[in-house]
């Protein structure tokens, strides 16, 4: 029998039994699924089912599919709670992830894909409700920094695993599958069984919530979608195809951003909470600016491997500065909103997402650089919408334009 226990209540809990403490268990638990399925991706497609640029487009587009229905949570959580569907997620990533190897060709990939991205989508959804509804406003950005380094730390352990035995062990793709996807369902499932339903102290709105005041925080979750995109199907794939990098070698790579994310994430919460969402967002979207622009050069003008890389950590390091919209939102949102607008942002979110692979493919079958400098142009985009967050955001403060609610009622 489920045990249901207040946010206040649970403070008398032993601490790893506390809601932080499972918010840190999922952040361990997903990134192993799908980060161990991300690094073998491009290699597998190319190696064994024999994907051009077109192919890893559509792969990708079946992939955010999901993404862009993520506003089908609200009428989930209408009969399962928000903590529940998040950990049957992760169970879904990790089956799906198990048996990616199984089904090598273009059928099989796309169908494990899509269901793997199912479980990684609504975990998504639900873990960022989660995020905002449990942690004060005051630590958010600080605790979201260690959430994000905490994921990067379990993903360094499997990162370490395959560079050190992939070529040692002569391993297999179903091998690492396996192994990564079913660590992150026994995770789900300890974490089903140990931990009680915590309840938050605003009850979440079960229907679709649009509000005009929320514009600029939908503007930006698309144009972040649509930046992303570019980045986690292109960047990558331009490493293997372009320089030809092996597995061991996008692992390395891989692996030196998880360190860097480890020992930087957590400042990055900090620099949020101290220098403001605007700031820490507009330094963000400039230096992807720089690095998308580099990267049309790397490739047009061949500038070489080692710059190639450096650009992909710089890429990577800058993204993670995006939690600063997560704690945008809790600043302006009405508590009640938070569950729904996370699933309306999430298709938001992958509007571009599901259209821009496919067309982009075909796009890096003509010019793999006018894609990077696409990119570009949509962070400069952001960058401008960026600078329309107030310093300090509230309700009814959403935008330098806002006027705050209290004036208003003057």
């Amino acid at each position: 029998m489920a045990q249901y226990i207040t946010l206040e209540a649970a403070k008398a809990l032993p601490f790893w039994r506390r809601p932080v403490a499972l918010l840190f268990l999922m952040a361990l638990a997903m990134p192993i699924a799908f980060n161990t399925w991300a690094a073998l991706l491009n290699n597998f497609v190319i190696e064994v089912a024999d994907f051009d640029g077109g192919d890893i487009g559509l792969l990708h587009t079946v992939r955010e599919i999901p993404g862009f229905l993520a506003v089908g949570v609200i009428a989930i959580i209408m009969f399962v709670r928000e903590q529940v569907l998040g950990l049957v997620s992760l169970v879904l990533l990790g089956v799906a992830t198990m048996f990616t190897a199984w089904f090598p060709s273009m059928g099989g990939i796309l169908t494990l894909t899509m269901l793997s991205s199912i479980g990684f989508h609504y975990y998504e959804t639900v873990n960022q409700s989660l995020q905002l509804q449990w942690l004060k406003i005051e630590d958010a950005p600080r605790m979201l920094g260690w959430l994000l380094a905490a994921g990067s730390g379990a993903t360094l352990v499997a990162y370490l695993l395959i560079m050190a035995l992939w070529e040692t062990l002569s391993l297999s793709y179903n091998t690492v599958y396996m192994i990564g996807g079913g660590v992150t369902v026994a995770i789900a499932v300890v974490a089903m069984l140990a931990y009680p339903q915590f309840e938050a102290p605003t009850v979440q709105h079960k229907k679709m919530i649009l509000r005009k005041r929320y514009w600029l925080y939908y503007a930006l979750q698309f144009m972040s979608g649509a930046r992303r995109q570019i980045f986690m199907v292109f960047a990558g794939f331009m490493m293997v195809e372009r320089f030809g990098y092996d597995v061991h070698e996008i692992t390395t790579l891989y692996l030196i951003n998880l360190v860097i994310n480890i020992l930087v994430a957590p400042l990055m919460g900090r620099a949020v909470g101290y220098f403001g969402e605007r700031r820490t967002l507009g330094f963000e979207y400039i230096g992807l600016v720089c690095v998308f622009l580099a990267y049309g050069g790397v490739y047009y003008a061949g500038w070489g491997v080692v710059v190639a890389a450096v650009l992909y950590v710089l890429d990577h390091l800058f993204f993670a500065l995006a939690l600063a919209l997560k704690t945008y939102f809790q600043k302006i949102a009405d508590p009640a909103d938070i569950a729904p607008t996370a699933a309306v942002a999430f298709t938001i979110n992958h509007i571009a997402a599901v259209f821009l692979p496919v067309g982009l493919g075909l796009l890096w079958l003509m010019s793999p650089a006018a894609v990077f400098f696409l990119a570009a142009a949509m962070a400069g985009v952001s960058f401008c919408l960026a600078m329309l967050i107030p310093r300090h955001p509230v309700p009814g403060k959403e935008t330098i334009f806002s006027v705050p609610l209290a004036q208003a009622a003057e």
